[in-house]
C-alpha cells in the first residue's frame, strides 16, 4: 500500500510539475525563417494579419537599419476589451510583429499576446481572457501561414510572475508609470504630443497612434531615433532579437501623460537580462524619460 502511494505522489508531483511549467509564457515567439526579403515578408506578414481582420496601424525600421522591421498592429474587440483596463489597460492594444533580414533569409517574431495581455492588465486579464485568448490564437493562427516553428524565446515566466513584474528588488513595477506631465485638458495634451512628434523633436518618430476620444486615452508608440542615446545605443546590447518590444509608449489618459518607467518596460521585455547587461545601458531609462518627457512640453 505505502508503495503504491508513493509511486501515485511520484506521477502527480512529476504531471503537476510539467503542467505548471508547461503555463510558463516566453515573451516572444519566433515563426520562422522566410526565404523572401524582408520588404517581401513584411508583406506577407500584413496580409496574414489582415486576413485574420487585424489591422495595421504603424511599422519602421528600429535603429534606422533597413534589416530590422517591427510591424504594429491591433483589432477593434481587443481594443474594447483592454479599454475596460482603466490602469493604462490601452497600452495592450498593440501588438507586434519583428522582422530581422540576415544572408537574404528574414526571421519572423512577435511579441506574444499573452504574454503582453498579462503584463500590462495584470489580473484584469483572467476575467477578460475568453475574448483576449481569440485575439493571440487568431494571430498566431494568422503568422502560422509564414512559418510552424512556434518557438518560444526570451525567457519564460509564469503567469502570476509577469502580472507582479519587478526586475529586482526596489525596481519599478507596472504600477509605478512615470509622469511625463499633467495638461489642462485632453485635448491639448494630443495637439502638444502630435506637434513636436511631427516636428521630430530629439530625434523622434511616431510610428503609430490609438486615439479613443470618447474615453479620452491616446496611445502613441515613438521611434526614438537619436543615434547616441535612442535604439541605435542600447538595442545592440540588450539584444535585437527582441525588436518587436519596440516602439516605446506614452500613454495619454485624461490630461495626464505617462510612460512605464524604463526598468520596468525594458526589463519586462528582455527578462533574461543579466544585471551585468543592465548595467551598460544604466542610463538609458533616465534618457528615455527626458526624450520622451520633451514631447509633452
Amino acid at each position: 500500500m505505502k508503495k503504491f502511494i508513493s509511486s501515485a505522489l511520484l506521477i502527480f508531483l512529476f504531471f503537476g510539475f510539467n503542467t505548471a511549467k508547461a503555463q510558463n509564457l516566453s515573451p516572444y515567439i519566433k515563426v520562422g525563417v522566410s526565404n523572401s526579403d524582408i520588404s517581401q515578408t513584411s508583406n506577407q506578414v500584413k496580409s496574414a494579419l489582415e486576413s485574420k481582420g487585424f489591422k495595421i496601424i504603424g511599422e519602421y525600421n528600429p535603429e534606422n537599419k533597413s534589416n530590422l522591421k517591427v510591424i504594429v498592429y491591433t483589432r477593434k474587440d481587443l481594443q474594447t476589451t483592454v479599454l475596460k483596463v482603466k490602469d493604462r489597460g490601452a497600452l495592450a492594444a498593440a501588438l507586434k510583429v519583428g522582422l530581422i533580414s540576415k544572408g537574404g533569409n528574414t526571421t519572423i517574431s512577435y511579441l506574444n499576446p499573452e504574454y503582453i495581455f498579462n503584463a500590462y492588465l495584470g489580473k484584469n486579464y483572467i476575467s477578460n481572457k475568453t475574448a483576449l485568448k481569440k485575439v493571440a490564437t487568431d494571430a498566431k493562427s494568422a503568422l502560422s501561414t509564414l512559418g510552424n516553428e512556434n518557438k518560444p524565446f526570451g525567457g519564460s515566466l509564469s503567469a502570476k510572475q509577469i502580472q507582479k513584474y519587478q526586475y529586482k528588488m526596489m525596481m519599478p513595477y507596472f504600477t509605478d508609470p512615470v509622469e511625463l506631465e499633467d495638461f489642462d485638458s485632453f485635448e491639448e495634451g494630443v495637439k502638444i504630443i502630435e506637434k513636436n512628434l511631427a516636428a521630430k523633436k530629439g530625434n523622434t518618430k511616431l510610428i503609430y497612434k490609438l486615439k479613443f476620444s470618447s474615453n479620452k486615452i491616446a496611445v502613441f508608440g515613438v521611434g526614438l531615433m537619436d543615434k547616441t542615446i535612442g535604439e541605435a545605443q542600447f538595442l545592440p546590447i540588450i539584444g535585437e532579437d527582441h525588436i518587436a518590444a519596440m516602439p516605446y509608449e506614452i500613454i495619454l489618459q485624461g490630461t495626464e501623460a505617462t510612460m512605464l518607467h524604463g526598468r520596468y518596460r525594458l526589463a519586462v521585455c528582455w527578462p533574461e537580462l543579466t544585471m551585468g547587461t543592465f548595467m551598460k545601458i544604466m542610463d538609458t531609462p533616465g534618457e528615455i524619460e527626458d526624450t520622451l518627457e520633451a514631447l509633452c512640453k
